[in-house]
């Protein structure tokens, strides 16, 4: 039965359940055109949004990527030297110290990146990714990428030999011509480092008395963390005073070269006692180093390696050229 107020009654209308292609929400009827004053559509840098990414350490670098060459070509090496000095074993005591293998790749590919400082190895070693796949996640700091550089001169000028004895082997390198040049590398010691001998002993004097007061501390404080601590603190105190000695130590090399007026004075670095204020490339003068090469002309091939502390290359050539000789000799014999 019908209702006599349907009729009567207002309809409400609905709204659809779904938007129409033809009238989207939100936007102008198509044949409208859009203003040119709106603001642009961006695509915008989210940094808090929550990401999950898996993947491994091998992962991280490409098949190709020159750090899985030096890792290659450091498997092939033998490192027996490094591995007969390690005492920790298995089933006695004593800390595992980093794979030889990891040290001698890590300063390998940094040469090739041409990084020299241990500080800056070690911070790529966390945030660089070849560098970390070197490491693989094995914790490193600058003290011993340092030491383990400076602690291994014979070792490295070895392989160096190793090295051009294989590529002489396969005819890739001849000695028929080699040059020689130097270059000057700045120091990592700044120019008010250095010191004239008056202030050098009166500097290792407080140096040596800093060691002995803070050994005495650490005997007595029994606490774990403080010993650790006070333990880096005394080998900080102790590496300076062995500083300021090789400074006093060379401090008679450096005088006899001045007129002897000027002997007085002759001025050392307790930062770096090897460096020597040189004449730099612009002009000015410099702690540095002064690095000779030895090249093998045909293949660039570098055949010797050699840092010296005065700042001329002037009678270098002999003790290179006696370098050179003395170890491609047995070689080239063979060969």
């Amino acid at each position: 039965m019908k209702n006599p107020d349907d009729s009567q009654s207002p309809r409400l209308e609905q709204p659809p359940l779904f938007e129409t292609p033809a009238d989207p929400a939100g936007q102008a009827p198509p044949s409208e055109a859009p203003s040119s004053s709106g603001c642009p559509r961006l695509r915008t840098a989210n940094r808090q949004q929550i990401v999950f990414r898996t993947a491994s350490l091998d992962e991280l670098i490409p098949l190709d990527h020159p750090a899985r060459i030096v890792w290659d070509y450091v498997e092939g090496l033998d490192l027996s030297p490094l591995y007969d000095r390690i005492k920790a074993v298995e089933r006695a005591p004593g800390r595992a110290p980093i794979d030889p293998k990891i040290l001698v790749a890590l300063w390998l590919y940094a040469t090739l990146e041409g990084i020299g400082s241990a500080r800056q190895l070690d911070e790529l070693c966390r945030t660089h990714d070849a560098f970390r796949w070197i490491a693989c996640d094995v914790s490193t700091n600058y003290h011993t990428l340092s030491d383990f550089r400076t602690g291994h001169v014979e070792l490295l000028d070895t392989l160096l030999t190793d090295n051009v004895a294989v590529l002489i082997a396969e005819g890739l390198v001849d000695l028929n011509r080699v040059a020689q040049d130097g270059m000057r590398v700045r120091a990592s010691a700044g120019a008010a480092s250095f010191r004239r001998r008056p202030t050098l002993e009166e500097a290792y004097a407080e140096a040596q008395a800093q060691v002995e007061a803070l050994r005495d501390e650490l005997d007595e404080d029994p606490g774990a963390e403080n010993r650790r601590q006070k333990k880096a603190r005394e080998r900080a105190a102790r590496e300076r005073a062995q500083r300021i000695k090789e400074a006093l130590e060379r401090l008679p090399e450096l005088e006899a070269k001045k007129k002897p007026e000027d002997r007085g004075k002759a001025r050392c670095s307790t930062t770096d006692p090897t460096a020597t204020v040189m004449k730099m490339a612009d002009g000015g003068f410099r702690p540095a180093y002064n690095f000779q090469f030895s090249t093998a002309t045909n293949s660039q091939v570098i055949v010797g390696v050699d840092v010296e502390t005065t700042g001329s290359d002037a009678g270098q050539a002999l003790p290179m050229v006696e370098q050179v000789e003395g170890d491609t000799r047995p070689l080239r014999a063979k060969c």
